[in-house]
């Protein structure tokens, strides 16, 4: 079974996240998914039932994995999933109803009382990700 891949990117200013990952002999499938806020965007799948009596079907499951995942990547990029992507934002704003602001004893609002620090992730160009990534030259895309 060969590991997965998982890259955070920015498109038009927002972060959004691919996540490739082999099911292994037992479910031979490669499932690559495109995330933002947590949400899944698009989902491809793929089966490799064709390639488990080959020797080298680790190296040909890793290629396929390869591809997949930069193939989500490009296919957002080319703006495949922008009508998905304003659907999505459309829809929480419509479903999104607006609360009464909450106090707190202390007289301070409630939401900034309980405010936590944001998780910082690392971003990068997709063009950066896609050629360090080929080169094999950093070890933050290595498995």
């Amino acid at each position: 079974m060969v590991g997965g891949f998982n890259h955070n990117f920015r498109y038009k200013g927002e972060i959004y996240h691919v996540q490739t990952e082999d099911g292994g002999c037992n479910n031979p499938r490669i499932v690559t998914q495109l995330f933002h806020g947590g949400t899944v965007l698009a989902s491809q799948k793929q089966s490799y039932d064709d390639i488990l009596d080959q020797e080298d079907f680790s190296q040909q499951v890793e290629s396929r994995m390869q591809e997949q995942h930069k193939e989500m990547l490009r296919r957002l990029r080319s703006g495949d999933f922008d009508e998905t992507i304003v659907g999505r934002v459309k829809g929480a704003s419509q479903q999104a109803v607006p609360s009464p602001e909450l106090k707190s004893d202390t007289g301070t609002e409630a939401s900034e009382a309980n405010e936590t620090t944001p998780v910082v992730e690392e971003t990068v160009d997709l063009d950066e990700l896609i050629f360090v990534y080929l080169a094999g030259n950093d070890n933050r895309y290595q498995i």
